[in-house]
């Protein structure tokens, strides 16, 4: 999923450098922020340098083919299967998380629905798209709700009320409107929307999606703004802690966050939320992780440390 255009503003925090400094800030930020300070430190993972080229946007038919084509990578012995029921105690018991697998495995089939136009506070877009795919098929509604299904497993193992806003369990969909709803009538304590890039070859790395400050049409994000830039701090903190990868080189200057205005699952939201990028599908390297069962594991546990960090303060 491709994120640039109108109410692109991405944040610029300082990142740490070699020295005193980072003992300084391994004292002061959060257990939680640790790797992230630990990656500043050493200047990053890969050789993946410099601003990069803006996101492209994937085309329809790059997701359609790839529901005929290669299949999704199996499993490895290391995937965790999804557990039936939450846990009975843990530390997150009374903790509501709703995650947000994005796209549909099945829009491809229902483009006048996902077409349709729909009211996300600020304008109208589009109920939702197919999303993106690897050059060699593999989908990105594929792996988002595959590492949904991670997540759920792990965080229910710490106590929390899992919710998701689809499980392959309906036709296409739901509008990006809908997503947010659910998380707002659920009352979520922490809402977030998996997702994966479909930006230029050498363009490699995650990011963060924040909600700007909005208030227009049915759109009032100010409450959620601050608490969820610490949401999404974690997560990318974490992130980086478990998977060693690197923040994205072409969208974020280097920070791996990047504050949105423009998008309807953000700007209708009630209830503390926040976007990953997880990768860059159509870069060959980052693909070879995104289609890696043990890959998607790492993923997965590093966005649910940042979640089980943010709901324990």
């Amino acid at each position: 999923m491709s994120y640039t255009g109108p109410g692109f503003d991405p944040p610029q925090p300082r990142r740490s450098r070699r020295g005193p400094l980072t003992v300084a800030l391994v004292a002061l930020v959060p257990g939680a922020l640790l790797g992230w300070a630990v990656y500043a430190a050493v200047g990053g993972s890969g050789g993946d340098e410099g601003a990069g080229s803006a996101a492209a946007s994937p085309s329809p038919s790059a997701s359609a083919s790839s529901r005929t084509s290669s299949p999704a990578p199996s499993a490895s012995s290391e995937d965790e299967k999804p557990s039936a029921s939450a846990a009975a105690g843990g530390p997150l018991k009374g903790k509501v998380v709703v995650i947000d697998p994005g796209h549909n495995p099945e829009n491809f089939k229902h483009t006048a629905e996902i077409n349709r136009q729909v009211d996300i506070g600020t304008n109208r877009k589009e109920c939702d798209t197919t999303g993106t795919s690897t050059d060699d098929g593999y989908a990105e509604a594929d792996f988002t709700l595959d590492v949904a299904h991670r997540m759920r497993a792990l965080l229910e193992k710490q106590g929390a009320t899992v919710k998701l806003t689809q499980d392959g369990d309906r036709p296409f969909g739901p509008c990006v409107d809908e997503r947010a709803r659910i998380g707002n009538r659920a009352k979520a304590d922490a809402v977030v929307s998996i997702h994966a890039d479909g930006s230029g070859t050498g363009n490699r790395g995650f990011h963060v999606i924040l909600p700007g400050a909005v208030r227009a049409g049915a759109a009032d994000t100010r409450a959620i703004v601050e608490p969820s830039g610490d949401l999404g701090t974690r997560i990318a903190g974490n992130f980086v802690r478990v998977t060693g990868s690197a923040p994205s080189n072409y969208v974020g200057g280097g920070t791996g966050l990047v504050t949105r205005k423009d998008l309807g699952g953000l700007n209708l939201s009630t209830v503390p939320k926040v976007f990953i990028e997880c990768g860059n599908m159509r870069d060959s390297k980052d693909a070879a992780l995104l289609t890696s069962g043990a890959w998607r594991q790492k993923a997965a546990q590093g966005i649910s440390d940042g979640i089980v960090s943010f709901l324990r303060g």
